[in-house]
């Protein structure tokens, strides 16, 4: 399925997402391959040497700056707390970037981008009572953690806004 050209994601070609990924401090060297992403647009940048890098291009218009921080700020927090999280990189002293492309009648798209270390995953064996347990304790440490101070900025999750307006 292609990307209709009025689509503010039409304009996040290679180059665009190369010279921005060089813009933060990162040597590209030039490999990149999207990643399966359901809202944002997602990469995986190969660098002229250590690990590849995971970047995330946030959709236009969809989160406000403050919001995207305060989750970058959460996911640091678990991190921190030793449950397995990637979390942004910290680069250029933040871990979220500004990008603006320029479009042809003379307007700009502002994009917001992270970019996080590659890590691999894998799919929980769900029949184990032990895995299921496990994945309780995170549970309850992810809450524990998200406790601490009330958000902000995140919208609040209702069957109204995520199920019933998204429908329609």
């Amino acid at each position: 399925m292609s990307v209709p050209e009025s689509h503010p994601f039409a304009r996040l070609t290679p180059e665009v997402v190369l010279d921005a990924l060089s813009g933060v401090g990162l040597p590209v060297d030039g490999r990149l391959m999207g990643l399966n992403s359901y809202e944002n647009r997602v990469y995986q940048a190969m660098l002229d040497e250590g690990e590849p890098v995971v970047a995330k291009f946030y959709r236009p218009e969809r989160w406000s700056e403050a919001q995207l921080r305060e989750e970058h700020t959460f996911s640091t927090e678990l991190s921190a707390e030793d449950i397995p999280m990637v979390s942004p990189r910290l680069l250029q002293a933040d871990t979220l970037h500004p990008l603006q492309v320029p479009v042809e009648d003379g307007s700009v798209i502002r994009f917001w981008f992270s970019v996080c270390p590659r890590r691999g995953g894998r799919r929980p064996e769900l029949d184990d009572p032990q895995v299921l347990e496990w994945i309780g304790r995170f549970l309850a440490r992810i809450h524990e953690v998200g406790a601490r101070r009330p958000f902000q900025h995140r919208p609040v999750l209702t069957l109204q806004s995520h199920g019933v307006e998204p429908i329609e």
